[in-house]
């Protein structure tokens, strides 16, 4: 048993991601993490703060290191953070002579945001190419069924006879402006998080920004001023993964819907009943509403954690923590779900072409 349902043992099967929930591990975080200090060391032996030698012995032993993670659990139990005692195991692991030159200028929020910003240019293609595929699959059914009519209902009443068509595109077109905006993203790029220790980068004197620009580049981030306790690039990530869960919350409540009154849609598949064998439920349609609700909700509260006092939050930042992952994975769950919902349609609307008069 586990507290979340992304990574149950059963639960996940439905509400989970394996390809994207991957990318919020605890290894995947510590690799995240080592390619930090393996890239701040590289950038500063450019400018030439530190060794190169000293850059090269931090990369050969974050390459092999392997951390002790009881330490580490103990550490953040005391510290509120993990980097004070990975900073401390790295430095052993690349010995005296250069180990003094692990983290140099940076601080824990830098290691920490950066790393949740390289984790989260992975997750940017998983969800392009799925909406990428969305789109193809609702084009093909558009094609197929789009000239059948359908009762077009307004405030859960009949309204006017519309067309298949005309339903698929209120599915499609907000997931193709998503996958506009998620491409501006793409290419704007995550922004690095270099600032020490309150965002001055003061041990760095007159070659910080060009450290930054460096580290940014070995990082494949975008240069940007430190934004430790400026968390609107998180909102708009978390804002985009909640308008992809809702407009898939979206058609999922239209074709449960559809597929209450019959005649509507077709599906293949669906949900079997152990009280009523003869049931097929629209449980992905269903799920897909559930996973929309849970990002609205999540998105309140990590709007509250975008309120850091001063230089640094630790509590705001810590609530972070425990929203955005979910939200994430709930979108790539999401994403998976729609596409098995929409592979599943057999037919949508009847046989004959629609007449637009009331």
């Amino acid at each position: 048993m586990t507290i979340s349902p992304f990574d149950h043992p059963y639960l996940s099967g439905l509400l989970g991601d394996e390809e994207v929930a991957s990318l919020f591990s605890a290894a995947a975080e510590l690799e995240a993490m080592l390619a930090f200090e393996v890239a701040l060391a590289k950038a500063q032996a450019a400018e030439g703060i530190v060794p190169h030698e000293a850059a090269r012995a931090i990369a050969e032993a974050a390459r092999r290191f392997s951390p002790d993670v009881a330490s580490l659990r103990q550490a953040t139990a005391r510290d509120g953070v993990v980097v004070p005692d990975l900073v401390r195991q790295l430095r052993a692991a690349v010995g005296e002579v250069h180990g003094k030159h692990v983290h140099v200028g940076a601080t824990s929020q830098d290691v920490i945001d950066s790393g949740l910003m390289l984790r989260l240019a992975r997750v940017l293609p998983i969800v392009g190419d799925r909406l990428a595929a969305l789109d193809r699959h609702l084009g093909g059914l558009a094609a197929q069924f789009g000239s059948r009519p359908l009762m077009g209902r307004t405030r859960m009443q009949a309204a006017i006879p519309i067309t298949a068509a005309d339903r698929i595109s209120a599915w499609r077109s907000p997931l193709q402006r998503q996958a506009d905006r998620l491409k501006a993203l793409e290419q704007g790029g995550l922004a690095v998080q270099f600032g020490g220790a309150a965002g001055t980068l003061e041990r760095l004197g007159d070659k910080a920004a060009a450290v930054r620009a460096a580290l940014a580049g070995e990082l494949g981030l975008a240069d940007a001023p430190q934004w430790h306790a400026q968390r609107d690039r998180i909102m708009e990530f978390a804002g985009l993964m909640a308008a992809v869960t809702g407009s898939l919350g979206k058609a999922g409540q239209d074709i449960a819907l559809m597929a209450d009154r019959g005649g509507e849609i077709a599906l293949a598949g669906g949900g079997g009943s152990s009280a009523m064998p003869h049931k097929q439920n629209p449980v992905a349609a269903e799920v897909l509403v559930t996973l929309a609700r849970f990002n609205a909700a999540q998105l309140g509260g990590l709007a509250q954690a975008a309120v850091h006092e001063q230089e640094r939050s630790g509590a705001a930042w810590t609530l972070e923590w425990l929203i955005l992952p979910q939200m994430v994975v709930a979108c790539g769950a999401a994403l998976r779900l729609a596409g098995e919902l929409f592979s599943s349609i057999e037919r949508i609307g009847a046989d004959s072409p629609a007449s637009h008069n009331p």
